[in-house]
């Protein structure tokens, strides 16, 4: 006969059997594991130091996102885990080889991301020199006040702006460049050089699809039209919207290596575009043109 309790016992030490097992697995494998891992012996400064090169990779990725280089960009952090792996698991030949590989690579790295790295470059120091502190520290470095290519009278705006209308009626196709602070010669060297001054006849005759300077853009400095038929850069961004033709790509693409502006008119729809800093603002009133023309240099657009 057996004893009141007993068989109740007996599943109850089972199951603290199997809890201790379990307790004990779960020892071992976090053992194991420190084991594997033992190298990362974190302190305050390797955190500081992984965050850092966290936001340094989220930068680079933000500015290449939409890019041919971004397919490169995974291309070669892949390479770099791969190389902290087999370091970790003390692969002597395969670190040896991936270290060699990174080592070229870095030489490759640069001539392959020349541009980018020219247009990032270009891109700091506008943004840098369009701020306040810029313009003073430019400013004493020269000796005497920066002389502004913005364009300040309201006659020489009209007379853009007017141009840009009547071109939207007649849905002929324009690109007008206007530079701020950085220089434009080598945009202007391959066009014709003009120094007129600006007037709406002379813009409108100049894009007249009949005329030899119609074809490219036309660049203003200094409240002149300083030449026509110049050839732009061409952005490199996958993410344009397909309705944009090639005028829209090349304001872009000399909005995003400069300071300057860009003013497009549509030959398909006559629309009209203000480009500035690579972003595409479309014009459904020629008032919102004359404020965005009259805005002082560094202003960010709304």
């Amino acid at each position: 006969m057996s004893t009141p309790g007993r068989g109740a016992t007996a599943p109850r030490g089972m199951y603290i059997l199997k809890k201790y097992y379990y307790l004990c697995a779960d020892i071992y494998k976090g053992n194991m594991l420190l084991a594997i891992f033992g190298f990362l012996q974190l302190s305050l400064a390797d955190i500081l130091d992984i965050l850092l090169l966290a936001l340094l990779i989220f930068i680079i990725f933000r500015w290449i996102r939409g890019t041919s280089a971004m397919s490169i960009f995974v291309a070669i952090v892949s390479l770099y885990v791969i190389r902290l792996l087999v370091s970790a698991f003390n692969m002597r030949l395969m670190t040896n080889i991936m270290e060699t590989v990174l080592d070229v690579g870095l030489i490759a790295l640069i001539v392959i991301f020349q541009p980018e790295i020219r247009k990032f470059l270009m891109q700091l120091g506008s943004r840098y020199m369009n701020s306040a502190k810029g313009r003073m520290l430019l400013n004493k470095l020269r000796g005497k006040m920066g002389k502004s290519t913005n364009i300040s009278t309201s006659e020489a705006v009209n007379n853009i702006t007017e141009a840009c209308r009547r071109m939207s009626e007649d849905k002929t196709g324009a690109l007008i460049v206007i530079a701020r602070k950085a220089s434009l010669d080598q945009i202007m060297n391959t066009g014709d050089r003009i120094d007129a001054a600006i007037h709406r006849r002379l813009i409108l005759n100049l894009f007249f699809k009949n005329s030899p300077l119609h074809d490219g853009a036309l660049i203003i400095s200094g409240e002149r039209i300083a030449a026509a038929r110049c050839t732009l850069p061409i952005t490199e961004r996958t993410d344009i919207p397909a309705y944009f033709g090639m005028r829209h790509k090349a304001a872009i693409g000399i909005t995003e290596e400069t300071d300057a502006d860009a003013i497009v008119v549509s030959e398909e729809t006559g629309n009209i575009s203000f480009v500035k800093s690579g972003v595409v603002t479309p014009i459904r009133n020629i008032n919102e043109l004359k404020l965005l023309l009259n805005a002082p240099v560094g202003e960010e657009q709304p």
